[in-house]
Parts: structure tokens; C-alpha cells; sequence
């Protein structure tokens, strides 16, 4: 079965950094659409980035110029290196495989930014 493993969440101050990692297994990962999304309290889950299999990135505005998604598909893990982190930032990561129309998701990691 298909399984989407979040980590490297935590507790951040305003201002630093975290890299997410997420490691798929059961799934070919290396033709599979990767995603990271992001769900605060009270909130939407909404779209943070996305790398296709040929690894070609995009990013909601709100997190241009400082988050880079980028996947290693020897590892079938996907990353998001988060910077200049914001307290509007603090949410539950989820990450998410599209293969054949399908969609996979993760447990979710949480990152908290204090101010």
C-alpha cells in the first residue's frame, strides 16, 4: 500500500528555517506529482508547492522566494526547505502523490513559528 511519511516539523522562531522530508514507498514515485499543502486551525488545507516528475516547481505567492521544494527520486522523498519562516506559517504540512489520477496523502508534520 501506498505510504507518505512527513517529518522535520517542529517549533521555529520567527525568521528561521525548517526542511520538511516526505518518503513515499508503494507508489512509483519518480512518475508521480509531488505536492505540499498546508492546513492552519479554523483554515483550508491550500496548495504551498508543487514538483512534477520531470521536477519543474511552482509555488503559491505566498511563499515565493522562500520555500523550494525539490525531490530525490533515488530516496522516492520529497523536500520543502522552508526560510525566513513567518507566524502565518504555523500550520499542518501534509504532503501529497498524484499518480493515474489518484491522490495519496500523508499524516502531516507541524510546523509552529513563534514571534
Amino acid at each position: 500500500q501506498v505510504q507518505l511519511v512527513e517529518s522535520g516539523g517542529g517549533l521555529v522562531q520567527a525568521g528561521g528555517s525548517l526542511r520538511l522530508s516526505c518518503a513515499a514507498s508503494g507508489i512509483i514515485f519518480r512518475l508521480s506529482v509531488m505536492y505540499w499543502y498546508r492546513q492552519a486551525p479554523g483554515q483550508q488545507r491550500e496548495l504551498v508547492a508543487a514538483i512534477t516528475s520531470g521536477g519543474s516547481a511552482n509555488y503559491a505567492d505566498f511563499v515565493k522566494g522562500r520555500f523550494t521544494i525539490s525531490r530525490d527520486n533515488s530516496k522516492n522523498t520529497v523536500y520543502l526547505q522552508m526560510n525566513s519562516l513567518k507566524p502565518d506559517d504555523t500550520a499542518v504540512y501534509y504532503c501529497k502523490a498524484l499518480l493515474y489520477g489518484r491522490d495519496y496523502w500523508g499524516q502531516g508534520t507541524q510546523v509552529t513559528v513563534s514571534s
